[in-house]
Parts: structure tokens; C-alpha cells; sequence
């Protein structure tokens, strides 16, 4: 979880309202995300307890009717959104640490939503605890390739790759599409939709939030403090949809007012221009967003890539040992060991990016591509 002090540049233009923009914006980000390739389907679920439910957990948490989401249901629907935020940073990781240049544009794109991921992941642990539950990280931690937890966008694949644009667009831009304008059903619920539910229960119930065992930390570009009041609810979890979807806010125009909400900064990528509203509504017209050079990961395939040779194994193994670290670190954070966890797992996900990159860069014989991590939750 650790910290990034970039800044890219603010807006072009005022922001403005968000029905009309979102309309436009999101029309000018692409063709609609498509289905996930049904020859590269994977029936293994992605995520722990609540995503194990398969792709209905969150529908059936949303059938529940709205007198009956108490707290139950809250710890219920933020163990989910605890295995939602978890789930998009390896991805998000593979594809800048296969950047080889990281002083480009999309290179800091990319990391200062990793940073943002990692924020929402804390924010969604203390809220959890301040309800009273213990956030179940490790076991939260989710198979790829696959679906995103709780059956949210089930039509998007998640896999691991080096950044290509095609990367780009099927996961990155697939996993933070908005809410509004683009198409939903009941069956198809965006993350800012779920996360609309999710305070609107908040609101309903009015829980006692306890700051017991809640942690603080800058993370990101933002700071992580104890949730206290339904006023620190709604703030955070407007901040957790605005910095994702930019359903709020113009998208350029992010919770501060200093970044695109996620799913623009991709599509500033994908696209190559940055966003700007023009007299005929928003385009890809402004500055150039120069595609990186990109170690060539290639996807992981659903179990890993059988029988590599022996320095490959040992690389393998060093890093996803690095990472049931930090799991660990992080669940014992929000289980009594505070701050000094914390400072573990931080410790410990600095060590990731070196094996990391040297898998990216051995290439993998008779095939075309290089290794990659391959995040193994257990």
C-alpha cells in the first residue's frame, strides 16, 4: 500500500453537470466494453467466502429488501467489497510493472490508481470494523483469470497480463465502467451501483461505528483515517465512486478535482489523446498520451503455466511467498495488529515488483510472450 506523490495535470474545463456529461464522456471513451472471449472462459470463481456464492452474491444481497439490510447484511455487502478492491489490484500491477519506462504519462496514470485501489481496500476494511466485523483478506484473495467477485459485470474476464491495449480496454476499462450512461441490468451491477446500495443501508440502519481497531495511514494520494460518523461514510464511499467511475464529478474532474476518475485515465491510455470537452461534448482531442514500450507478459493461462524450468519455479515461488505476506500483514492489520501490520505489509509488497519484473523479462520457450506473477492466493 504504499504512496505515490505524482499529480497529473488538472482539468481543461469547469466541471459540469453529470447527466449530461456522462452521457457524452462516456460515448466518446470506445465502443461498449464487450463479453469476456467464451474460448478463454474460466469456471474457477474469482474471490473468497462472499465471491464463492459465484456470480449471484450480489444480486441476492440487493434482493434482500431494503428492510431487512441491517447489519448483517452491511458486514455481508462489505466483505464483498472488500474482495472487489482486492481484485483489481494485481491486474493493475502487472500492467505497470511491465512498463519499462516510468516517467511517461500512462505509466503515472496507472500508478496513481494503484495507489487509489489500495486506499479503497483500506477504506472498506474500517468500515467493516467500525460495524463490528473483521475484514477476510487472505481468504478474499482471487484466482485469475475470472470474473470480478459477487457477480458484479459478469460478462468481464479478468486476466494477468503486460499493458497492451487490448489489456486496456477488456479488464482496465471493464472493471471501472460507469454506472450511467452505459447499459445495466438487474442482473449486471456496476461497482458504483453496489457501492450505492451499500450507503444507502448505512443511512436506513444508522449503525454505531466504532473506531476500535480502524487504522490510519496515508496511502496513495489520500489519507486513510477511522470512519466515525455516516457524514465519514458518505464521504468515503463517494470517494471510492467518484475516483473509480466518475459518476459524481465530470471525468475530469475526479474527488478533488486534480485526476481523471479511473476509467477516463485508461481510456486516455487506450485512446492516446487526453479527454477534453470540445464544442460538440467530450472527445480524446487534447495532449498525447504516448502508448508505453511494454515487457511483453503474456496472459496466464488458468493454473499457471505447467512444468517451467527451474529459475522460473524459484521466481515464481519468491514471489508469491512475498505476496501471502502481505495477505497475512493485512489481515492481521485489521485483527489487533494495527499500525506495526500495516507497516509489514507495505514492507513487504515492495518486494514483489523485483521478481516481477524479472519474470517479465524471460521469455517463455516455444511460445510467444514472457512469464509473468502469477498472484496465487494460496
Amino acid at each position: 500500500m504504499t504512496g505515490t506523490s505524482e499529480h497529473p495535470d488538472g482539468p481543461a474545463v469547469p466541471p459540469v453537470r453529470r447527466r449530461s456529461l456522462l452521457t457524452s464522456a462516456a460515448l466518446a471513451a470506445a465502443a461498449p466494453v464487450p463479453a469476456a472471449d467464451p474460448a478463454h472462459a474460466d469456471a474457477r470463481p474469482t474471490g473468497g467466502p462472499a465471491g464463492a456464492d459465484g456470480c449471484g452474491s450480489v444480486a441476492r444481497l440487493l434482493a434482500v429488501p431494503e428492510a431487512g439490510r441491517g447489519i448483517g447484511w452491511l458486514r455481508s455487502a462489505l466483505q464483498v467489497a472488500v474482495e472487489l478492491e482486492l481484485a483489481t489490484i494485481p491486474p493493475y500491477l502487472c500492467g505497470w510493472w511491465s512498463i519499462r519506462d516510468r516517467r511517461g504519462e500512462a505509466a503515472r496514470l496507472i500508478r496513481r490508481v494503484v495507489g487509489d485501489e489500495m486506499y479503497h481496500l483500506g477504506v472498506v476494511c474500517n468500515l467493516l470494523v467500525a460495524v463490528g466485523g473483521r475484514p477476510r483478506i487472505r481468504q478474499a484473495a482471487p484466482h485469475y483469470p475470472g470474473p470480478l467477485p459477487g457477480g458484479v459485470r459478469p460478462g468481464v474476464h479478468v486476466y494477468l497480463s503486460g499493458l497492451t491495449r487490448a489489456f486496456v480496454h477488456d479488464v482496465m476499462m471493464a472493471i471501472e465502467a460507469p454506472e450511467h450512461p452505459l447499459a445495466r441490468t438487474t442482473q449486471a451491477h456496476s461497482i458504483g451501483h453496489f457501492y450505492g446500495h451499500l450507503m444507502a443501508a448505512f443511512r436506513r440502519t444508522a449503525p454505531h461505528l466504532s473506531p476500535r481497531g480502524q487504522l490510519s495511514d496515508r496511502i496513495g494520494s489520500d489519507v486513510l483515517r477511522p470512519v466515525r460518523t455516516l457524514d465519514d461514510v458518505e464521504r468515503s464511499i463517494e470517494i471510492i465512486k467518484e475516483q473509480g467511475e466518475g459518476t459524481a464529478a465530470s471525468p475530469a474532474d475526479a474527488f478533488h478535482g486534480d485526476h481523471p476518475a479511473h476509467y477516463y485515465a485508461f481510456a486516455e491510455i487506450y485512446h492516446g489523446r487526453r479527454l477534453r470537452r470540445t464544442a460538440h461534448g467530450w472527445h480524446f482531442t487534447g495532449a498525447a498520451v504516448p502508448f508505453p514500450d511494454a515487457r511483453p507478459m503474456a496472459r496466464v493461462p488458468a493454473g499457471g503455466r505447467p512444468h517451467p524450468p527451474a529459475p522460473v519455479r524459484r521466481l515464481l515461488a519468491q514471489f508469491d511467498g512475498t505476496y501471502h505476506a502481505v495477505l497475512d500483514a493485512l489481515d492481521r492489520a485489521w485483527r489487533g495488529g494495527g499500525p506495526s501490520a500495516l507497516g509489514a505489509a507495505v514492507h513487504a509488497m515492495r518486494g514483489m515488483e523485483g521478481p516481477a519484473v524479472q519474470l517479465m523479462e524471460t521469455k517463455i520457450p516455444n511460445a510467444p510472450g514472457t512469464y509473468g506473477p502469477q498472484f496465487r492466493p494460496v
